[in-house]
C-alpha cells in the first residue's frame, strides 16, 4: 500500500487543490436595478424629462415662431382693412372710389404725355438735331421777349400827334400797360424797345423811355392780335379818349406786318440767380 501510495500519480493528487464546483457569472450592476420596482409609465416620464434639446432644434423653433408670427399680423392687418370698409358709410366709399378714380386718371394722363415724350424722340432722324432746334427756337422766343432779337408779325400802329404839348410820361406808361394786357408780345416807342423793366420818366418838355428821350410824335409799334389791341385803346374812358382829351390827336392803324427791329442789349443781372441745378 506505501508502494501504491508513493507512486507519482498519487503524489501529484495529493499536491494539487480540491476541486470546487462551478458558479453562474455575476451579473453587472444595471441603472435599472438602482431602483427596483419603476413601472412602464414611470420609466417613459424619466427618458422624456429633462428635455435633452440641440442647438439645430432651437434654431429651427425660433424661425417656426417667427413665421407664425408674421402669419398672425398680416392677418389681422388685412381683417383690420376689411372690417374699416364694411363700417363705412355710403357717402365715404363714394368719395374713397372717386379718389380712386382721379388718382388712376392722372397717372394715365400722365403716362400718356411720357408716351408722346418718347415717340417723338424715336420718330426724330436725329434727336441731337431736333433738341438743338428746340433750343433755338425757345432761345428766340425768351430774346423777343427780352428785346436782344427783332422780331415781326401782325399788330397795329398807334401815332399820338401831340402839339399843345400836354401828353406826360404816366399817359404814355398807361398806353403800354394796356396794350401789354391785350396780348402785345413786341412793343418799340420811338426806337426805343420796351421790354419788363422799361420805365418812363418826364425830361423838360418830352418823355424820357429808360434814360432815352423821345419827342412827338410818340410813334408806338407794337405785334399782337390786332382784333384785341385797337379795341383795347378805344374802349370808353380808354388810352385814346384820355389823351384826346388832352387835346392830343390819335390814330391807331392794323396791319399784318409790323417790325418791331430796336433792341436791347442782354443786362446781366446784380443779384438774381438761376435757382435750377
Amino acid at each position: 500500500m506505501s508502494d501504491q501510495d508513493g507512486t507519482p500519480e498519487n503524489r501529484l493528487r495529493k499536491e494539487l487543490p480540491d476541486e470546487r464546483p462551478a458558479t453562474a457569472p455575476e451579473r453587472a450592476a444595471s441603472p435599472k436595478d438602482d431602483k427596483p420596482g419603476l413601472t412602464g409609465r414611470q420609466r417613459l416620464v424619466q427618458g422624456l424629462w429633462p428635455p435633452r434639446v440641440t442647438r439645430a432644434q432651437l434654431i429651427v423653433a425660433v424661425l417656426l415662431f417667427g413665421l407664425g408670427f408674421g402669419l398672425a399680423v398680416q392677418v389681422a392687418s388685412n381683417s383690420d382693412g376689411d372690417s374699416a370698409l364694411r363700417g363705412a358709410r355710403q357717402e365715404d366709399l363714394v368719395r374713397i372710389l372717386d379718389e380712386l378714380d382721379d388718382r388712376t386718371q392722372r397717372l394715365e394722363d400722365e403716362k400718356q404725355g411720357l408716351e408722346n415724350q418718347r415717340d417723338e424722340l424715336e420718330n426724330s432722324s436725329d434727336q441731337a438735331e431736333e433738341a438743338r432746334k428746340q433750343t433755338l427756337e425757345k432761345e428766340r422766343q425768351l430774346g423777343i421777349l427780352a428785346g436782344t432779337v427783332a422780331a415781326q408779325g401782325p399788330g397795329i400802329t398807334m401815332t399820338i400827334e401831340d402839339t399843345k404839348r400836354t401828353v406826360e410820361a404816366d399817359m404814355l406808361l398807361d398806353a403800354i400797360q394796356e396794350l401789354r394786357a391785350a396780348g402785345a408780345e413786341a412793343i418799340q416807342v420811338n426806337g426805343v424797345r420796351v421790354v419788363a423793366g422799361t420805365y418812363l420818366t418826364e425830361s423838360g418838355n418830352s418823355v424820357s423811355v429808360d434814360g432815352n428821350k423821345i419827342n412827338a410824335p410818340y410813334r408806338f409799334k407794337v405785334i399782337g392780335k390786332p382784333q384785341d389791341l385797337e379795341p383795347a385803346l378805344n374802349i370808353p374812358g380808354g388810352v385814346v379818349q384820355t389823351l384826346e382829351k388832352e387835346q392830343a390827336t390819335v390814330t391807331v392803324e392794323r396791319s399784318t406786318k409790323i417790325v418791331v427791329d430796336a433792341l436791347r442789349a442782354a443786362k446781366q443781372p446784380d443779384y438774381a440767380r438761376s435757382s435750377s441745378r
